[in-house]
């Protein structure tokens, strides 16, 4: 059973910044799309970034030249860069790896979340 483990999280000032790290305890990356996810409080999970197993990247409008999602297949490990945080960014993280398969069911982990709160 592969499992994805978030970290990273924590309380930030606004106009501060976080890393969050999603690490797989296969050796599975490689094959898989992965995916920063989040949710607010009493509002549906938003999806944040994505980086496909071909490394194009791309992210929500409302993150655009702040965030910057990465991946690192040989430590099973992707990466949510989060600069100059604003309060609307306070939510918890999930981490997502989806593997798309033809003609089969697609293969999909979730993380357990992480909560990033920016408050002053």
């Amino acid at each position: 059973q592969v499992r994805l483990v978030e970290s990273g999280g924590g309380l930030v000032q606004p106009g501060g910044s976080l890393t969050l790290s999603c690490t797989a305890s296969g050796n599975i990356f490689k094959n898989y799309d992965v995916a920063w996810y989040r949710q607010a409080p009493e509002k549906g999970r938003e999806l944040v970034a994505t980086i496909s197993s071909d490394y194009r990247t791309d992210s929500a409008d409302s993150v655009k030249g702040r965030f910057t999602i990465s991946r690192d297949n040989a430590k099973n490990t992707a990466y949510l860069q989060m600069n100059s945080l604003k309060p609307e960014d306070t939510a918890v993280y999930y981490c997502n790896a989806i593997r798309l398969r033809m003609g089969a069911p697609n293969i999909e982990y979730w993380g357990q979340g992480t909560q990033v709160t920016v408050s002053s």
